[in-house]
Formats: C-alpha cells, sequence, structure tokens
C-alpha cells in the first residue's frame, strides 16, 4: 500500500497564498501519478489537479493560472503552490496516487479562504 500524509491547510485572505505537501511512503514514489483533488460543503468532490513523472501537469480550468502542482523525487512529496485564493477554493484539498495497482488517498487538510 502507499500511504499519504498531506499539511500545509490552513486559512488565509483572499487573495492569499497556501502550499499543500504531499509525503508519500510504502511504494516507488517516481512510478506514481497524482491528482488534487478538493470537496466544499454540500459539493462533489472535483478534481483539481494531476502530475506525472517526469514533468506532465494538468489543471481544472478554475485553477489553471493560479494554482502549480509539483513534485520532488528526492523527498518522495508532492506539492499544490496555490495563488490568488478566492473564497470558492474553500474545501478539503485529498492527494491521490495512482498507478496500475495502486488507487491511494490521504486524509485531507482543510483550505478556508475568508476575510
Amino acid at each position: 500500500q502507499v500511504q499519504l500524509v498531506e499539511s500545509g491547510g490552513g486559512s488565509v485572505q483572499p487573495g492569499g497564498s497556501l502550499r499543500l505537501s504531499c509525503v508519500a511512503s510504502g511504494t516507488d514514489f517516481s512510478g506514481l501519478s497524482f491528482n488534487w483533488y478538493r470537496q466544499a460543503p454540500g459539493k462533489q468532490r472535483e478534481w483539481v489537479a494531476r502530475i506525472s513523472n517526469p514533468d506532465y501537469k494538468d489543471y481544472a480550468g478554475s485553477v489553471k493560472g493560479r494554482f502549480t502542482v509539483s513534485r520532488d523525487n528526492a523527498k518522495n512529496t508532492v506539492y499544490l503552490q496555490m495563488n490568488s485564493l478566492k473564497a470558492e477554493d474553500t474545501a478539503v484539498y485529498y492527494c491521490n496516487a495512482v498507478r496500475w495497482d495502486v488507487n491511494s488517498w490521504g486524509q485531507g487538510t482543510q483550505v478556508t479562504v475568508s476575510s
């Protein structure tokens, strides 16, 4: 199995920034692709971003140009840099690791954007 531990969530004012981290353990990191998802209260889970190895990246239209996904293979860590945050970005953010034999999820981290 793959264990995922997320951190970096918190509260920020509109226009602010946060960086989320997802540390993976239990399998070969370089062979994994990662997704970030988010879910707001009363809403369906929404796909946010994806990264493979070495450098394929894709983003939801609602965050493109504001969010950046990256990975550090030496640290077994995936990041989501979130800039120009809006109130509608408020949600629980989840890290998802995927491979042919893997579909693992982190515990989620709360991001709250409010004034």
